[in-house]
């Protein structure tokens, strides 16, 4: 019997002047990951954005449970975004995406 995938949602917070798009941002953190661990290492994360709140600035990104540390990582080599700069800090990591919804709801004031 095949073992079931485990995932985890990270709810990401970015520092930056302006609101960036979904699309860039995703390839953004895409690219920080192939330049750290190869294609290969990229294709071990199952890295995909979920939800992205432009108002808010944060995004909500899926990847492997093993692979976390490695996603991460990459996401505190980013710098800059189309030569602004800006900084990604993760906010809450959690198994479910209801339970990561959750806690932000109660972490915001």
């Amino acid at each position: 019997m095949p073992k079931r995938i485990r995932r985890r949602y990270l709810a990401i917070k970015l520092e930056a002047e302006e609101a960036f798009d979904k699309k860039k941002l995703t390839n953004t953190i895409w690219e920080s990951v192939t330049k750290l661990f190869g294609e290969y290492g990229a294709s071990k994360t199952g890295l995909s954005a979920i939800e992205y709140r432009k108002e808010e600035k944060m995004l909500i990104l899926r990847c492997f449970h093993n692979s976390l540390n490695m996603v991460r990582a990459a996401l505190a080599f980013i710098t800059k975004i189309d030569e602004k700069p800006v900084a990604m800090y993760v906010i809450n990591v959690s198994g479910t995406l209801k339970a990561l919804r959750k806690n932000l709801e109660n972490r915001e004031p």
